[in-house]
């Protein structure tokens, strides 16, 4: 039997280090290295701490209720041991380890027990390939999900953690830029078990669980041990054997007070939680009657599930769900935008949809304007988009382009379907796509016969 858990590590979003005021951003593209930095979170001797970032602490909680956990009212905080680069102090600041009081404990997600989620500070970053540091993200703070070994397989584990990524982005909790690392724990039935440190993305979590589970398969672990993946080959090293809590030498921080949650605070953040994914999935295919395919790609991203149900109660529901998760959102992924990226107004949306409807306008010439929105939206003016659907000024315009195209027109008759969409498509240019689809292929159709 295997047994499988996790250790997730996620950047909670914050303007500000935890515990001082620095900027808190990972990475190259927001600012060169060592210059988010002041004495505390390089750790200089005698820096102290300020008191931990209240968003960030507020976040941790929203966390630990979605995740269904207890919220403790008293957090303790802990020094963690150990020596490495990139951690100047000697120490990181931490609600874990024996002595600590995680902010949320005992909690089950989507049939996962959930250990405990706490509150902690990053490293700096260390490159062991030159010797680098950058402490820009030294002291960000970091939550970290604790999860019961309740996986069997890679499988599970990677559907879980897709809902939980999606869940987190719907309370704008994690900052998804740098995505998730996690740490994997696993043990088959008769062996030790086995850490795998620091897998950066879903694919690569994968890999490493298939490829351990077939080695600890052939050579089942007397000891337990730490290991690392090796992306460019899919296998896993060791690194050291495993560090039991002794060896990081935990001890209470004395910088740093407990912490008291109150009641009204927690039942404050609780109120604001919006819907889980798995909820507004249930209510998309339960009260709109839509099909599950479509409702998992509403779901997946808060900003476009919340901008649907505006629109739902007001238009044609077949309409709204093929034009929010087919047109929107490919015009979106064209522009390389988030919808909280656009000023698109339900209002206009509607009306935009309801023209279609009515046959005011055409799709193509609904999908022009849903272009034109790159920005903002506006309301789609009837004048310059009014379909044109009366039989007799479709077919002066079939006239014209029958005329014009003679060559198309001898291919079509001579056996070459597809060059009637190239007349249709021409007739569509001619009258500036407000000819109604339909009518012009019947009319096209019928003339090409005689």
């Amino acid at each position: 039997m295997t047994k499988i858990g996790l250790e997730i590590h996620g950047y909670i979003v914050s303007n500000e280090k935890l515990f001082c005021k620095c900027k808190s951003e990972h990475g190259l593209k927001y600012s060169k290295p060592n210059t988010n930095i002041c004495p505390t979170c390089c750790g200089m001797p005698g820096a102290k701490p300020l008191l931990p970032n209240k968003k960030a602490m507020n976040k941790v909680i929203q966390i630990a209720l979605i995740l269904g956990c207890k919220i403790n009212k008293k957090l303790v905080w802990a020094r963690k041991h150990y020596d490495w680069p990139d951690l100047p102090k000697g120490y990181q600041n931490t609600i874990s380890g024996p002595y600590a009081i995680p902010v949320g404990e005992k909690g089950k997600f989507l049939g996962i027990k959930i250990t405990e989620a706490h509150l902690e500070e990053d490293p700096a970053a260390w490159n062991p390939k030159t010797g680098e540091i950058d402490y820009n993200r030294s002291g960000s703070p970091l939550i970290e999900i604790v999860t019961e070994p309740d996986f069997k397989n890679s499988e599970e584990v990677i559907a879980w953690l897709k809902q939980l990524i999606s869940t987190l982005n719907y309370i704008k909790a994690i900052d998804k830029n740098v995505g998730i690392k996690a740490d994997v724990n696993i043990s088959v039935s008769g062996g030790k078990r086995i850490e795998i440190k620091n897998i950066n993305s879903l694919k690569n979590i994968k890999t490493a669980i298939a490829y351990e589970i077939q080695r600890q398969q052939k050579e089942l672990p007397k000891i337990q041990e730490t290991r690392m993946f090796e992306e460019t080959k899919g296998i896993t090293i060791k690194m050291r054997t495993k560090e039991e809590a002794q060896d990081y030498r935990f001890i209470s921080e004395p910088d740093l007070p407990v912490i008291k949650i109150e009641k009204s605070r927690v039942e404050k953040i609780k109120s604001e939680l919006p819907e889980t994914p798995h909820e507004k999935l249930k209510k998309l295919i339960k009260k709109y009657k839509i099909k599950k395919s479509s409702a998992e790609v509403l779901t997946k991203k808060f900003e476009v599930v919340e901008f649907f149900e505006k629109i739902i109660e007001k238009t044609n529901p077949k309409l709204a769900v093929r034009w929010v998760t087919e047109e929107l959102l490919s015009v979106l992924n064209y522009n390389k935008k988030e919808l909280e990226d656009v000023e698109i107004k339900p209002e206009h949306f509607i009306e935009l949809l309801k023209k279609i409807e009515k046959g005011f306008i055409t799709e193509l010439n609904a999908k022009d304007i849903l272009r034109s929105w790159k920005e903002k939206s506006s309301s789609p003016k009837i004048k310059e988009h009014s379909q044109i659907s009366g039989t007799k000024e479709i077919e002066k315009i079939c006239k014209q382009i029958i005329k014009e195209n003679k060559k198309a027109v001898e291919d079509y008759k001579s056996g070459k379907k597809e060059s009637l969409n190239f007349l249709i498509g021409q007739v569509m240019r001619l009258s500036n796509k407000r000819a109604d689809f339909e009518t012009t292929r019947k009319i096209l159709k019928e003339k090409l016969k005689k």
